[in-house]
């Protein structure tokens, strides 16, 4: 067994920021948010997904994608990723897919923000499973780049 490096932490921290990011999605659609439809008044119901979201939102602001970007990055260059490199078979391309699926996630989850504000319910949970989708795209996408 090989000794716990500072890039296996650097993983380990990416890993763990998807998780936190995907399970918190999933937590909110199959838990949180049926729960609250059933047993909050309409009013009640209103505000608390608010705030969920709400604070949803800036963990993601704040810690979330900070911590996806510099991770994902620092990894990219241990592994020796280039521009040029995200066109070839193999790793490249899996990443780049990756990279342009998380963009369209983060977009997606940013408009489903906006939408929910401005009252467009039906926008806002179109971009919340369309946000929530994608993410299990990353993920799947993620759990197949090569080993290298």
């Amino acid at each position: 067994m090989s000794e716990v490096g500072p890039w296996a932490v650097v993983r380990f921290l990416h890993v763990a920021g998807a998780a936190l990011w995907v399970g918190g999605q999933l937590a909110l659609t199959l838990v949180i948010l049926p729960l609250a439809r059933r047993m909050l008044t309409a009013e009640a119901r209103a505000g608390f997904v608010r705030a969920a979201g709400r604070r949803f939102g800036m963990l993601t602001g704040a810690l979330f994608l900070p911590l996806q970007l510099g991770t994902g990055v620092a990894i990219a260059w241990h592994k020796g990723v280039t521009w040029a490199s995200l066109a070839e078979p193999g790793y490249g391309r899996t990443l780049a897919a990756k990279l342009g699926l998380f963009t369209a996630v983060m977009i997606a989850a940013a408009v489903h923000g906006w939408a929910y504000s401005r009252g467009r319910p039906e926008l806002a949970r179109v971009l919340a499973v369309t946000s929530l989708v994608g993410s299990l795209g990353v993920v799947l996408l993620a759990a197949a780049l090569p080993a290298t």
